[in-house]
């Protein structure tokens, strides 16, 4: 039998083809397992609930097994909705369009957090930490 490669991962239907009789009794289901995480829905921009939204959605790519990079930006700004979401998706779209290959995910981790994580989250806990006294 061959080795497979270390890169390649067979997806659940490729193993159950694999394994299954050359002939499928028509009376025979196959059930694929069920996603356990749930979409986590549009974004509308609200930078005080990006921090769940963006927990929720790296839960969701982790748990498709969406691992490319380009499949997992789209999968990001297909759910990017209205005002500055909206604004922001098209923007990102333009760009897509005019790049050719592999878009730098480290490059949009950064940008999507710089335009919707809560600034004031952060300056709040950085007064709080420069204000902090002890009794004497």
């Amino acid at each position: 039998m061959e080795e497979a490669s270390d890169n390649y991962e067979q997806t659940d239907t490729e193993i159950l083809v694999a394994l299954a009789p050359a002939e499928i009794n028509e009376n025979v289901q196959v059930v694929m397992p069920k996603n356990i995480v749930l979409d986590p829905r549009w974004f509308d921009g609200d930078r005080m609930k990006f921090e769940d939204w963006w927990r929720g959605i790296r839960l969701f790519l982790k748990s498709n097994r969406i691992i490319e990079t380009n499949n997992r930006i789209t999968a990001i700004l297909a759910r990017l909705r209205r005002g500055v979401a909206g604004i922001y998706t098209q923007k990102k779209l333009d760009e897509l369009n005019k790049e050719i290959g592999t878009q730098n995910w480290d490059n949009f981790l950064k940008d999507i957090k710089t335009t919707f994580s809560n600034k004031m989250k952060t300056a709040d806990a950085k007064w709080k930490i420069e204000s902090f006294k002890q009794e004497k």
